[in-house]
């Protein structure tokens, strides 16, 4: 197998250290290494990138082994070419393992140009995407704070609930806060509190709205940061939303999960790095979609294929949009949903709408077109001879004699 990188370099990345091997060699020739251990503060990286410059090097490839290799890709990604590698598939042969036959298998590898580049997002993206999942986790709390300062009114006998729409709202709120105080302003007030529930009730119910508070606040200032962050990279095409596609998640969170997933569509800039948008690394939305069942086949059988491995907070928000979606009516989505939920359940129902979602957006990104919705008649118009026999069938089966005429023009 012939050799097409002259200069690389493969790095065993821990949390400590760095051990690297500087392959040099041109093609056809033997190859000549060089090993070296590096630490993995700041200065000690910035002597690892120094080394690989004067020697020429002009890619690097690493494995991608948890949270280690970050700063150490942020370091290099300005100077050379990276190629971070999923460390499943770059095993070496079994047998003695050390971090220095690592290193030298993985330069090895890069040399020859058989390790599949994984998806690295630039740095605006990578930081979007930091704030996304950031916020989403605080939803999360935001809910548990919610759920847990409601048990303890039910707890507590105050059935505050059962007389306001919205205990989180304004006048919700404020009955909440003169029940904390004492204010008990309305007679029947003093029924709804159960006697024995004791005096730690505000005590806990002071810290569940504090909880709850501090939480929704920052949920507001990381949208906010996500939007500052957001204009710079967003296309200057209006259909780059998601919700207009799935109609769902106020906010944005589906399309802010997305964009920080895979970012925009394609904008090269030879001169600015930091400009490359993600989604030119998906040369089609096959390759983006990991969503649709995978394939397994052999001696001419087919046999189960599940679902592929992917983005698991991009999954979330592509099947929470297919779910908002299956509820609306009169689009496409929303019958197609149904009818998938009809043969095979909401679970996997919603699987296969995220993934008609993920590919919609991928073509609104990469096109820059207008989403238009086909309506929920579509599917019945794609074969007009099938749907009336089948309607026909059930009338049948039910007992109805049924003959179909043509409407008049």
């Amino acid at each position: 197998m012939e050799a097409i990188v002259e200069r690389c370099a493969g790095l065993d990345v821990h949390q400590a250290t760095v051990v690297a091997c500087l392959n040099i060699g041109t093609v056809g020739t033997k190859p000549t290494k060089q090993i070296r251990t590096f630490g993995t503060t700041l200065p000690e990286l910035e002597e690892l990138r120094d080394w690989l410059t004067a020697n020429g090097c002009t890619l690097v490839a690493m494995e991608s082994t948890g949270i280690y290799w970050v700063p150490v890709h942020a370091v290099l990604e300005d100077h050379f070419e990276i190629v971070v590698g999923n460390a499943q598939h770059i095993k070496n042969v079994p047998g003695r393992k050390t971090d220095v036959k690592d290193c030298d298998w993985i330069s090895d590898l890069a040399r020859h140009g058989l390790i599949a580049k994984s998806f690295v997002p630039p740095r605006p993206i990578r930081e979007l995407r930091d704030l996304t999942r950031y916020r989403s986790k605080l939803v999360q709390a935001a809910t548990a704070e919610r759920n847990r300062l409601l048990k303890l009114l039910e707890s507590a006998n105050i059935k505050l609930s059962s007389v306001a729409s919205d205990v989180f709202g304004v006048s919700g709120w404020a009955m909440l806060q003169a029940l904390v105080e004492g204010k008990q302003t309305l007679p029947r007030w003093r029924n709804w509190r159960n006697g024995g529930c004791g005096a730690s009730w505000p005590n806990w119910s002071v810290r569940c709205m504090a909880g709850w508070k501090s939480t929704t606040a920052s949920c507001s200032a990381c949208r906010c940061a996500g939007s500052r962050r957001w204009r710079p990279i967003s296309p200057k095409s209006t259909s780059g939303c998601v919700r207009s596609s799935c109609r769902t998640a106020a906010k944005c969170t589906c399309c802010g999960r997305f964009r920080g997933s895979i970012g925009n569509r394609r904008n090269h800039h030879r001169r600015d790095r930091r400009r490359h948008e993600c989604l030119c690394q998906f040369r089609a939305s096959r390759l983006l979609a990991s969503m649709c069942p995978g394939s397994y086949e052999s001696a001419g059988k087919r046999r189960g294929g599940k679902t592929r491995k992917g983005n698991v907070h991009l999954k979330t928000a592509l099947v929470l949009a297919a779910r908002a979606a299956g509820k609306t009516k009169g689009t496409y989505l929303g019958d197609k949903y149904r009818r998938f939920r009809t043969r095979i359940g909401a679970a996997r129902a919603g699987v296969a709408i995220g993934h008609k979602i993920l590919v919609v957006a991928y073509r609104m990104l990469s096109d820059g077109t207008d989403y238009k919705d086909l309506g929920a008649g579509y599917l019945d118009q794609l074969n007009t001879h099938r749907t009336a026999g089948n309607l026909v069938r059930r009338l049948r089966q039910m007992g109805y004699d049924v003959q179909l005429t043509s409407k008049a023009a």
